[in-house]
């Protein structure tokens, strides 16, 4: 009885789908207007090996090398391409549901083109694996980067002559230790080479290069900033309450690294510019008070009237308002009417 009942709806199903499948089969979607199911002779209730079997005897009944004649060749082709896209469709879980739901909803149109394309249109790598490699990409760039700048500031406090006079003193007792005598004398370019390569030595370890040009540390690439945003967001949090308790609430007086936080807020600058910065020039902050606002307010119109007249008084600036006076943009004359 059991059989019979299990008979009676595997024929109901096959009937349901020969009737609407073939007119509600899209052109260029799956199998286009045949049946995959019906491509590899096999019911909708078919297992994975099922489907595997019937493809592989399929295969080997319609591969176009078993055939002899141009025409033959051309026909076998075709029926293999068919073979193999509905076997494609089939074997894979997720394309089997939606092509089950396409013969289920042959109302739904359009969600069956975009389903069958959302799935085509996929990448076919590892989302996470992408996401990987791009950040690794772009923390090498950043580190190489960097201390592509930190060579190029090295270089130039090389050529300054305060710094390298000062380096060129330390470099001239070592150089002469190691001139040689005799047949290890060394040549000139040799010499200067080594002092080259001293004075660059003694200006980096005295010299204390901050801001976008400072030495970069591993920290600072992409990659570890990711693993540490834990810690940074949980710091961040804690620092706002500590200033909002100590500073809001209980108006506490600020010592000088709250003080200059102010003033770089002023600024409107960011940490690494702000660092760059001599020292002199931010202890003259602190002595002028500028993590008030009003004293910030008048210090800022009295650098801006000093920019302003320094460009009046230079002679570029005036030959550039000049010319912009004569032949600027949207200047009108007498003759333009």
């Amino acid at each position: 009885m059991l059989c019979y009942k299990h008979l009676v709806t595997i024929l109901l199903t096959c009937l349901v789908t020969a009737v609407l499948g073939h007119d509600h089969l899209l052109e260029g979607i799956y199998c286009g207007k045949e049946n995959c199911y019906e491509v590899l002779g096999v019911t909708r209730q078919a297992t994975k090996n099922e489907i595997g079997k019937s493809y592989r005897q399929l295969a080997r009944k319609f591969h176009p090398d078993l055939r002899r004649g141009e025409e033959a060749k051309k026909e076998a082709e075709e029926k293999f391409k068919e073979i193999a896209t509905a076997y494609e469709i089939l074997r894979d879980e997720e394309a089997r549901s939606d092509y089950d739901y396409m013969l289920d909803n042959p109302q739904e149109y359009y969600a069956h083109y975009y389903r069958y394309y959302r799935r085509r249109m996929a990448p076919k790598v590892d989302v996470r694996i992408v996401v990987a490699v791009t950040i690794t990409v772009i923390s090498i760039i950043q580190y190489y980067s960097a201390w592509s700048k930190y060579d190029s500031a090295i270089k130039y406090f090389m050529t300054v002559p305060k710094y390298r006079n000062r380096a060129l003193d330390i470099a001239k007792d070592e150089t002469k230790d190691s001139q040689g005598k005799g047949k290890n004398k060394k040549s000139k370019a040799e010499l200067k080479e080594e002092q080259d390569r001293i004075i660059r030595r003694v200006i980096e370890e005295n010299m204390d290069i901050k801001g976008a040009y400072a030495k970069p540390e591993i920290k600072d690439i992409l990659w570890i900033q990711l693993i540490m945003l834990p810690y940074t967001i949980t710091y961040y949090v804690y620092w706002y309450v500590r200033w909002l308790w100590n500073y809001t609430i209980l108006k506490k007086p600020y010592g000088d690294e709250e003080k200059l936080y102010l003033i770089r807020k002023f600024m409107q600058l960011g940490q690494h510019q702000f660092d760059a910065l001599e020292d002199s020039e931010r202890k003259s902050f602190l002595d002028k008070e500028l993590w008030i606002k009003e004293n910030f307010t008048v210090w800022k119109d009295i650098k801006e009237e000093e920019t302003k007249k320094s460009l009046a008084e230079n002679n570029k600036y005036k030959q550039y308002r000049r010319y912009m006076k004569s032949h600027g943009i949207g200047r009108m004359t007498f003759d333009d009417s």
